[in-house]
């Protein structure tokens, strides 16, 4: 009956696990569950019909500060409803917004306006707002929208007939008059000294129907989304009444300021159409945008040409090791007298620099503490990474996940620190928990409030609002610092412990080992 009960109970065991395999095929990370969506007419709990285009900061490649959507006097949403950003985003200067698209499942918009903005030359506010919209075109910011928790993408070809889809587009263009090059956009858009601002967007969605899916099907009334894809193109509206999306005569405007009293009106239009295409599935819809990247193939010749290299140089560098130690073993084998016993040389004379304190000693173990602590991070990040928690959907996880282990790997920081420093014959045991819970940290602090200075001095969008930079000293001197005493406070409870290379470790507890007389004590404990 025993055999019998155990038996039993090692199938229920594998059985249990069999349906959590099952079950956890099921299983969506935080922030990657599929979103279904339907018509307005048929939307229930389980599926949406209004679809809300999210709107992020712009930057640029020309400059590294980064602006918010209404700083170029865009058309703007109701911001009070803008998603909460976790302290990723904050510190990456993510600035996520609803925009002003009235977007619902399945139903196409042909020519829509969404507002209109009107300059007035002589006006202080309205030559500002125009001259920074000019700026913006200039530096060539780029527009980075969201929707279902995926990038809007900007696709166009390259010159080896590959298309290239990149997360951001232009807010417009600028053909400078020493220059015979036009918009990429559109080659039309070639006038030397004119702006052409991008307010007409076409935005093509599409997505699956679910069927073919996990057996989700809505009999054509909805689907999940796999991309969206926008054209960006300028259209001369003639006003907000009289609109025309297929008109092709550009937006230009002149590069030098508007006269006094000299009128200018922008209106931002759009379209959608939607379109249906069941051969993408919906836990595959970013492969189009990693295969369009240049560049991402894995070069393997690199590789390989690197650790050859590598292995060449190493063996080398063991081989000239290996006949100096074979020299000075054999010279020790060849030893009659006791005289030339007494006589060390050769790589015997190593010790006497393993068992020599550094000068600056201190600082040596509070760097080797900051380093565990950081490589530590590091490698815990990687493996969060590769096991998906940290997927792009996920956005500002990676930071997030980085900042949180930091401070939470206080510990190993401290208890290295302090046995280092022990190991060293160091007294000053408050100094270097102080030094290592503050020095590295504090130089990354200083640094980083200095540029957070200059960007809040520019308006960007990339400053740090002040309350996250009293988070981020309440994760410092709240967890980091009292943990990094905790690993301290573990590291110099431990014995030490002197390891030379060949010999045996032998435990040695008194704080004066580097004192006089000393050595010769501790090296009759050492057997070669």
């Amino acid at each position: 009956m025993m055999i019998r009960s155990t038996e039993i109970c090692s199938v229920g065991v594998w059985l249990l696990l069999i349906s959590y395999i099952q079950y956890g095929s099921a299983f969506y990370l935080p922030g990657l569950a599929p979103v279904n969506y339907c018509r307005k007419a048929e939307s229930t709990n389980a599926c949406k019909s209004d679809i809300i285009l999210y709107v992020n900061r712009l930057n640029t490649e020309e400059s590294v500060i980064p602006y918010e959507y209404h700083y170029f006097d865009f058309c703007t949403g109701n911001e009070k409803n803008s998603p909460v950003e976790n302290l990723g985003q904050v510190v990456f200067g993510e600035r996520i917004r609803p925009g002003p698209y009235d977007i619902e499942f399945l139903r196409d918009v042909k020519c829509d306006v969404v507002c209109s903005k009107n300059y007035t030359g002589g006006e202080v506010q309205s030559d500002r707002r125009l001259m920074v919209l000019k700026k913006g075109i200039s530096l060539n910011y780029q527009h980075h929208w969201i929707v279902d928790n995926m990038p809007v993408t900007w696709c166009y070809p390259l010159d080896n007939d590959k298309q290239y889809c990149s997360t951001g587009f232009p807010m417009g263009c600028f053909v400078h008059s020493d220059s015979d090059e036009a918009c990429l956009v559109n080659p039309n858009y070639n006038r030397r000294g004119f702006y052409y601002i991008f307010n007409h967007m076409d935005l093509r969605i599409t997505y699956h129907s679910g069927q073919p899916e996990g057996k989700v099907g809505f009999r054509g009334n909805g689907g999940r989304i796999i991309s969206v894809k926008v054209t960006p193109r300028s259209i001369n509206h003639l006003n907000s009444l009289k609109i025309d999306c297929d008109n092709t005569d550009p937006l230009a405007i002149k590069s030098n300021t508007l006269g006094r009293g000299e009128r200018l009106s922008i209106v931002y239009t759009y379209s959608v159409l939607f379109n249906m295409d069941n051969s993408v599935k919906w836990s595959s819809r970013w492969d189009y945008i990693l295969e369009s990247m240049p560049h991402t193939n894995i070069q393997w010749f690199s590789i390989l040409n690197s650790l050859i290299i590598v292995l060449f140089l190493s063996g080398m560098v063991a081989m000239i090791m290996l006949r100096t130690l074979h020299k000075d073993i054999a010279r020790y084998n060849q030893m009659d007298n006791g005289e030339d016993a007494q006589e060390e040389f050769g790589w015997k004379l190593v010790h006497g620099d393993v068992f020599r304190p550094p000068r600056k000693g201190m600082l040596l173990s509070v760097f080797l503490g900051s380093g565990v602590q950081v490589t530590f991070m590091t490698l815990i990040t990687l493996g969060f990474a590769c096991l998906g928690f940290l997927s792009p959907a996920n956005r500002g996880a990676l930071m997030t996940c980085a900042m949180i282990l930091f401070v939470s790997l206080g510990t190993p920081a401290g208890y290295v620190s302090a046995r280092i420093y022990k190991s060293f014959g160091g007294v000053k045991w408050k100094s270097n928990v102080v030094l290592t819970s503050l020095v590295c940290p504090g130089v990354v602090f200083c640094l980083f409030f200095v540029m957070n200075l200059v960007l809040w001095h520019e308006s960007s969008s990339g400053a740090v609002p002040f309350s996250t930079l009293i988070a981020l000293l309440g994760l410092w001197f709240g967890v980091s610092v009292p943990l990094t005493f905790v690993g301290a406070y573990l590291g110099f409870r431990k014995r030490i412990y002197i390891s030379v290379s060949g010999c045996h470790a032998v435990p040695y507890a008194p704080k004066d080992i580097f004192a006089t007389g000393k050595i010769e004590k501790i090296k009759d404990k050492i057997s070669y």
